[in-house]
């Protein structure tokens, strides 16, 4: 039988996302009304591994009344990062090097020392590897699915995704009128990394004529039929949705750059790309508009605010049940749990039999393909 839960520990991980105040409100009410003490690391796990940064406390406690009013704010009341990987933590050396270190051991020696009995780890796929490797050296997790991307295995959805393609939606359909006003090809560039779901999304609900997605390598020649096939029907305008890991056939992906240990790529540029050669291949007025961190922002959906909801009192139960290494998962038309084995390390993409794809390829939207 699982040990009684008294206190439980809450923190937010990865690039921020609307919902993520939604679930921290949850899961403290639903704890409170068990009588379990909630608290709140800050920025990921550097509340603990630097306390130094934090003149008012790395982790901070969270009551009913810390947590009034914040479902419906965007960001994170405890804040984030995604460079505060307890197991390769950037460690300044006395030459002045960075050099990454496992600090896992301080996590759990933490956790003995203040009494807190679980973690619920909020996050996307590095977030929750993290979390499962947490759960391997003994701590009690249960992960919460954040990203915008959609991009997490073994669950309908996660929260942020319908917010950030909502926002993406109104931005192409307010693109339309300059577009035709101007008879040029706008190409929106969206975020999403390696998969597609955002552009896809959006795109079909924007009305896009072309989408260009990771999971289907590209030729920009189809596409330039496409814009052609517009003007010979008196069509001047056309709209193209990149997703920022959007691949060229024989090409490389767009990067801004990545960190000092190689990895951790940022993605961006591809827009600007496929903006240039459609303009030198048909001689009309290219421009691009890239949505970046817009996307990450404001209040999040009703569908998602409702979601973050559910996923947090979810996470309550499983710890009340004596779950440990699950994920809370959406599946309709209820929340289940799945072990986090089975969804670390794993990338959902746009499968190539997805209705949503066809969907588009029926209504005559080009995917380069």
């Amino acid at each position: 039988m699982a040990t009684p839960i008294n206190r439980i520990a809450i923190n937010t991980g990865g690039g921020d996302a609307p919902g993520l105040n939604a679930v921290i409100r949850a899961t403290v009410l639903s704890a409170s009304l068990r009588g379990w003490e909630c608290v709140g690391i800050r920025d990921g796990f550097n509340g603990i591994l630097q306390p130094e940064h934090y003149p008012q406390g790395g982790v901070r406690p969270l009551t009913r009344d810390d947590v009034r009013g914040i479902a419906h704010l965007g960001g994170t009341i405890l804040g984030t990062t995604n460079k505060g990987n307890p197991f390769s933590f950037p460690v300044m050396q006395a030459d002045g090097s960075v050099k990454e270190v496992d600090r896992s051991d301080e996590i759990l020696h933490y956790f003995q020392r203040e009494g807190i009995d679980a973690l619920v780890s909020v996050g996307g796929d590095g977030s929750l590897t993290i979390a499962n490797d947490l759960h391997r050296k003994g701590l009690r997790v249960v992960g919460v699915p954040k990203t915008i991307d959609n991009d997490l295995d073994k669950t309908f959805t996660t929260f942020g995704f319908d917010t950030a393609v909502s926002f993406a939606t109104e931005c192409l359909d307010r693109l339309h009128s300059t577009a035709q006003s101007h008879q040029r090809v706008m190409v929106v560039e969206v975020m999403g990394r390696y998969a597609g779901w955002i552009a896809l999304h959006s795109g079909i609900a924007g009305g896009a004529h072309a989408i260009l997605l990771p999971e289907i390598p590209f030729d920009l020649t189809k596409v330039v039929t496409k814009i052609r096939e517009r003007e010979d029907k008196g069509r001047t305008y056309s709209l193209v949705v990149v997703a920022e890991g959007a691949l060229p056939k024989g090409g490389h992906h767009a990067l801004l750059a990545s960190n000092e240990f190689g990895h951790a790529e940022r993605l961006g540029g591809m827009g600007e790309q496929v903006a240039h050669e459609l303009a030198r291949l048909t001689g009309k007025d290219a421009r691009t508009v890239v949505l970046g961190h817009l996307l990450r922002g404001g209040s999040p959906t009703s569908f998602d605010r409702i979601a973050a909801l559910r996923f947090g009192t979810a996470t309550v139960r499983a710890l009340d049940e004596g779950l440990s290494g699950v994920m809370v998962a959406l599946a309709f038309p209820n929340v289940n749990y799945v072990n986090l084995e089975e969804v670390a390390g794993r990338m959902k993409a746009v499968p190539p039999d997805s209705d949503t794809l066809q969907t588009g390829r029926d209504i005559g939207v080009c995917f380069g393909d």
